[in-house]
């Protein structure tokens, strides 16, 4: 997709083999019909950025109950080695909260990373669980974002800890300075999730892991008219490449400011991005 400035996605993995062939992702390997390889160089996912005209992707880390599934140190490397095309996004120990705190300052002073993803059905625990609040604290000190996935989980775990009410509502109202990115738009409480992200200053959405066409025809609306600032373009790469998930884009109804701030300028924004 051609643009003059430059599609950037908000939520991307450059995955490890271990995270692809992971067994928590049977279900999702089984939807996209075996599709996912079992390991994907650099330069296939700059190739896949190319064809669909991302200039940069946020890539995240992922740490779960047992460790770390794609550690920061390995999002650092791919990171370095292409500094123009990503940017890191720290994950850290739950389970540890100052080991965490300590981890996420690492990342972001000496790393160079711009937020914090945390997957609460991962852990099996709300946004609201008190293991976040030192994590919630060092976020806004250091000026950066923190990311859930909200809505319902493709993997074989519950689903409640991703509901934006009450857990999102309750997190922003006792941190008004936290900056909230709710990632895979909610769905099936899309609505909830444009309920707060209207509400609340800081609190967003990006499209992560839904194709345009799947796109709630409330959050559609909700980007063409009073949303236009609150909504992040994201894929989900490798689940789904950015290409795959624009297409079809000028079916949106976009006018061309909505279009370039859910396409660049609001995750630029978000994310203090150079």
């Amino acid at each position: 997709m051609d643009t003059p400035y430059g599609i950037i996605d908000a939520w991307m993995q450059h995955p490890t083999p271990g995270f692809i062939m992971h067994p928590m992702f049977e279900s999702l390997r089984r939807w996209l019909g075996g599709s996912m390889p079992t390991e994907i160089p650099a330069e296939f996912t700059l190739a896949t950025m190319d064809q669909a005209g991302v200039r940069k992707g946020l890539v995240c880390a992922w740490y779960g109950p047992q460790g770390p599934m794609i550690s920061n140190e390995e999002v650092a490397q791919v990171v370095n080695a292409h500094p123009d095309r990503f940017i890191g996004i720290a994950s850290v120990n739950l389970y540890r909260p100052m080991e965490g705190v300590r981890e996420l300052r690492r990342c972001v002073r000496e790393l160079g990373f711009k937020g914090l993803r945390m997957l609460p059905w991962l852990w099996n625990l709300p946004p609201t669980d008190r293991h976040y609040y030192p994590l919630y604290a060092e976020c806004v000190e250091l000026g950066v974002p923190v990311c859930f996935q909200v809505g319902h989980t493709g993997p074989m775990c519950p689903s409640e800890p991703g509901r934006p009410i009450p857990y999102i509502d309750e997190v922003a109202l006792d941190f008004p300075e936290l900056t909230i990115v709710g990632g895979h738009i909610g769905y099936p409480w899309t609505v909830e999730m444009i309920a707060l992200a209207t509400k609340y200053p800081n609190v967003y959405i990006d499209t992560s892991a839904y194709k345009v066409k799947r796109y709630p025809a409330e959050l559609v609306e909700y980007m063409r008219k009073h949303g236009r600032k609150k909504v992040l373009f994201g894929s989900n790469f490798p689940m789904l490449t950015a290409d795959a998930c624009l297409e079809g884009f000028d079916t949106l109804g976009l006018d061309e400011e909505a279009a370039r701030l859910f396409l660049c300028d609001n995750t630029k924004r978000v994310f203090k991005l150079d």
